[in-house]
C-alpha cells in the first residue's frame, strides 16, 4: 500500500489532515474479519449468507478490500495503511467462503443499506464484487438472435439488481463498483459496473510498473458498455497489493501474518471509495454527484483510450485541493 499510496498521491501535504473521520463506509463482500487495522470502527455487520451476528471472513476478500480502503497499518507501523484509516466500516457478508454469491443474497445486502443508511449515516457504498461479466459486445451482437430463455432470465436479474443499485445512489450514497476481471475485450465491464450513475473503477498501475511502459491490466473490465455508455470512469492501482488478511494470528509477540497480497479492480475499487471518504471529511456538504465530479475531473490523465482508463489514474490529493 505504500507504493499504491504515492502513485494515487495520497501521501502528499494536501491530504494529511484528513483520514475520513466521521464517514461511515459501507463494503458488500465475503465479510470482514477483526483485524487490529480496523481498531474499533467496525459499527455494523450483517451475514447474508449464514446466520452470525458477529462479523467473520471465511474468504479474506472483503477484508483485504477493506484494509485498502480504510486499514489504519497499526500491524506495520502505518507502512499497509489504507487510504482513509478514521473511517467507520459497516460490513455487509453477501459472498461465501468461496468469494461466490446470489443475486438474492446481493440485492438483499443492497436493501439493507438502503434501510439503514440513515441509521449509520452511511455516505458511501463499496462494491468489489463483478457477479458475471457480461459478454463482449461483438459476441453479444453475433448471439442476440440465440439468446436461450436461461440467458435472458440473467440478464434480467442483472438489470434489477443494477436498478437497485442505483436507487442507493439516488437516495444520496456515493456507489462505487469495480470493473471486473474479464478483460480485455471490448464491453467486459462487469454488469454491476455498467450503471451509467455509479462510478466504475478499472485497473491501471503507472506507467512504469515493473518495467512495463502500459500497465494498464489486460484483466481489468472495458468499456463501452453494451448499451455503449463509457467506462470505466476512473482507474487505480491493483496488482500486487499487500492488505489486510483475514487469517491474521495474535501473538505474544504481536499480530502475525497480519497482510497478503492479492490483485484485481477488487483491489482498485476501494481506493476510490477511501478517496471519497476524504472528500467528504473535508467537504461534508457535498452530494454524491458532486462529488463524483470532483474525483472523476481530479484524475491524471494517462494518455490512454477511454475504455482502459476512463477520466484518467485517481489522484487524490487534487481532489482535496
Amino acid at each position: 500500500m505504500d507504493r499504491v499510496r504515492k502513485l494515487i498521491h495520497a501521501e502528499e501535504e494536501e491530504v494529511s489532515p484528513y483520514t475520513g473521520s466521521g464517514v461511515t463506509v459501507a463494503i458488500l463482500d465475503t465479510g470482514i474479519a477483526m483485524h487490529p487495522d480496523f481498531a474499533d470502527r467496525v459499527i455494523g455487520f450483517r451475514d447474508f449468507v449464514g446466520t452470525s451476528r458477529m462479523p467473520y471472513d471465511d474468504c479474506g476478500h472483503g477484508t483485504h478490500v477493506a484494509g485498502c480502503l480504510c486499514g489504519n497499518g497499526a500491524c506495520s507501523g502505518g507502512l499497509y495503511a489504507g487510504v482513509a484509516p478514521g473511517c467507520r466500516i459497516l460490513s455487509g457478508k453477501v459472498l461465501d467462503e468461496k468469494g461466490d454469491g446470489t443475486i438474492s443474497n446481493m440485492a438483499a445486502g443492497i436493501q439493507w443499506i438502503l434501510d439503514n443508511r440513515e441509521l449509520y449515516q452511511i455516505k458511501i457504498l463499496n462494491i468489489s464484487v463483478s457477479m458475471e461479466a457480461e459478454r463482449s459486445i461483438e459476441a453479444k451482437r453475433s448471439m442476440e438472435a440465440k439468446r436461450s430463455k436461461g440467458e435472458t432470465d440473467h440478464a434480467r436479474m442483472m438489470q434489477y439488481l443494477v436498478s437497485c443499485l442505483e436507487k442507493v445512489w439516488d437516495a444520496g450514497i456515493f456507489v462505487v463498483v469495480a470493473a471486473g476481471n474479464k478483460g480485455p475485450a471490448a464491453g467486459s465491464i462487469s454488469p454491476l459496473g455498467a450503471s451509467r450513475k455509479v462510478v466504475t473503477v478499472g485497473c491501471h498501475d503507472g506507467n512504469s510498473f515493473h518495467g512495463r511502459q502500459n500497465s494498464c491490466e489486460s484483466y481489468s473490465g472495458r468499456g463501452p458498455t453494451c448499451a455503449e455508455l463509457k467506462k470505466p470512469d476512473i482507474v487505480a492501482p491493483g496488482t500486487d497489493i499487500m492488505s489486510c488478511s483475514a487469517g491474521f494470528r495474535q501473538t505474544v509477540r504481536g499480530c502475525r501474518d497480519a497482510y497478503i497480497v492479492k490483485n484485481g479492480t477488487s483491489m482498485s475499487t476501494p481506493l476510490v471509495a477511501g478517496a471519497a471518504a476524504l472528500c467528504l471529511q473535508k467537504y461534508p456538504e457535498y452530494s454524491n454527484e458532486q462529488l463524483k465530479r470532483r474525483i472523476l475531473w481530479s484524475a491524471s490523465d494517462l494518455g490512454e483510450a477511454w475504455s482502459k482508463q476512463g477520466w484518467g489514474m485517481l489522484n487524490v490529493s487534487r481532489a482535496l485541493r
